[in-house]
C-alpha cells in the first residue's frame, strides 16, 4: 500500500471499492494512519454527526458516573481502617479496574466530537491497552470475589481469607491480565485496531489470518469463558447454599411449632441479601460482556456482513456501563461502607445504622454463619 496516494479526504482505489454508492469511512484520519484501519469498516458510509455527538454525551455521563462511584470506593475502602480487610482488597482492585476502564473515556469523547479517528494511532493504542487491562482484570477480580464469598459462606470458620492469600490472588489477576495487553500492543500475537465509528479501538477481530483467529479464540476463552464459568459456578453454589439453609430453618421452625426462628421476621436474612446481590452481579457480568464476546466471535469466525459500525458500538457501550454500576452494586450493598459515607459525606443524606459485631466487614455480611 502506498500511503502517498491518500489525503485526508480520500477515496478508495477502485480495486477496494465494494459498492460505488458507498463512501469511505475515513474522516479525520491522517494518511499515515489509514494502514491501521481494518478494511471492513471502510466500506460503510460515514455516520451522521448526531450519532457521534450522542455517543460522546453518553460516554461523558459514563465517565462522570464511574469516576465518582469508583473514586469514592477507592478513597473510602483504602482510608477506613474498618474496611481494610483481606476480602475488601478485591473490591478495591475491582474499583481500580473500573476506574481505569472509564479513564480512557476522554479519548473516545474527543474522537466523537471530532467525528472520527482524531487521536490517531497512539490514542488507539492507549485506549486499547487500558481497555484490555481493565476489562480482563475486572472479570478475573469478579471471579475472585465470587470465590471468596462462596468459601466464606460455605465454610464460615475455615473459609476466612488471609491478607497474604488475598494479595497473592490480586497479583495473580494482574499476571494473568497483562500478557493479553502486551502481545497485541507489540503485535507479538494479534493487534489493536480502530472499530465501529473509528472513535474507539480494541483487538482486531477482523484480520483474516489463521494466527489472528487463533488469538481471538484463545482470548475469548481466557478473558470471557474462564471468568464467566467461575463466576456462574461460585454464585450458583452460593444461591443453592442459601436456599438450602432457608429451607432447613423453615423445617426446624415447623418442628418447633413456631412461625420463624428469626428474632425479627421483618428483616431479611443476610443470606437472602447475599443471594440477591450474587444474582445481580452474575447478570451484570453476562449482560455487559456477552455482546462483545459474540461480536468478536462473529468477526473472527462468522458472517462479517452482520457487523456494521453501528452494530459494533452497542457492545462497547454495554461493557462500559458495568464499570459504572459495579461500585454501586458492590459497595452500596456493604453496610460498613455506607456508614463511612454517612460519617465523611453527610450531604449524601445516607441513614445507616451501625452493623452489629457479628456482621462481617466483607461484602454483604458474607461471614455470617449459615
Amino acid at each position: 500500500m502506498h500511503l502517498t496516494n491518500y489525503s485526508v479526504n480520500v477515496k478508495l482505489p477502485e480495486a477496494r471499492v465494494m459498492d460505488p454508492g458507498q463512501r469511505l469511512l475515513a474522516w479525520n484520519v491522517p494518511a499515515s494512519d489509514l494502514v491501521h484501519i481494518p478494511e471492513h469498516w471502510l466500506q460503510y458510509p460515514e455516520p451522521e454527526a448526531s450519532l457521534h455527538f450522542l455517543l460522546g454525551l453518553l460516554y461523558t455521563g459514563f465517565f462522570l458516573m464511574s469516576t465518582f462511584g469508583n473514586g469514592l470506593v477507592l478513597w473510602i475502602f483504602s482510608s477506613a481502617k474498618s474496611l481494610r480487610t483481606p476480602s475488601n482488597m478485591f473490591i478495591v482492585n475491582l474499583a481500580f479496574c473500573d476506574f481505569m476502564m472509564m479513564l480512557k473515556a476522554p479519548i473516545f469523547i474527543y474522537n466523537s466530537f471530532q467525528r472520527g479517528f482524531a487521536t490517531g494511532f497512539l490514542g488507539c493504542q492507549i485506549f486499547s491497552v487500558m481497555g484490555t487491562l481493565s476489562g480482563i482484570g475486572a472479570g478475573m477480580t469478579n471471579a475472585c470475589i465470587a470465590y471468596d464469598r462462596y468459601h466464606t459462606i460455605a465454610n464460615p470458620l475455615e473459609g476466612k481469607l488471609t491478607r497474604t492469600k488475598a494479595l497473592v490472588m490480586v497479583l495473580f489477576v494482574w499476571m494473568y491480565t497483562i500478557p493479553w495487553a502486551v502481545m497485541p500492543l507489540f503485535e507479538i500475537w494479534g493487534r489493536f485496531a480502530p472499530e465501529g465509528f473509528l472513535t474507539q479501538c480494541s483487538f482486531d477481530y477482523l484480520m483474516n489470518t489463521f494466527d489472528n483467529r487463533m488469538f481471538v479464540a484463545v482470548l475469548f476463552t481466557f478473558s470471557y469463558v474462564i471468568p464467566m464459568s467461575l463466576i456462574i459456578y461460585y454464585y450458583s453454589q452460593i444461591v443453592s447454599h442459601v436456599f438450602d439453609h432457608e429451607k432447613a430453618l423453615r423445617e426446624q421452625a415447623k418442628k418447633m411449632n413456631v412461625d420463624s426462628l428469626r428474632s425479627n421476621q421483618q428483616n431479611q436474612s443476610a443470606e437472602v441479601r447475599i443471594a440477591k446481590v450474587a444474582i445481580t452481579i452474575c447478570f451484570l457480568f453476562v449482560a455487559s460482556w456477552t455482546p462483545y464476546a459474540v461480536l468478536a466471535m462473529i468477526g473472527a469466525f462468522g458472517d462479517r456482513s452482520m457487523i456494521t459500525p453501528g452494530f459494533a458500538m452497542v457492545p462497547a457501550c454495554t461493557c462500559k456501563m458495568v464499570a459504572c454500576l459495579d461500585p454501586y452494586v458492590y459497595a452500596l450493598s456493604h453496610p460498613r461502607y455506607r456508614l463511612e459515607l454517612q460519617k465523611r459525606l453527610p450531604w449524601l443524606a445516607i441513614n445507616e445504622k451501625a452493623p452489629s459485631d457479628t456482621q462481617s466487614t466483607t461484602t454483604e455480611s458474607s461471614t455470617n454463619k449459615p
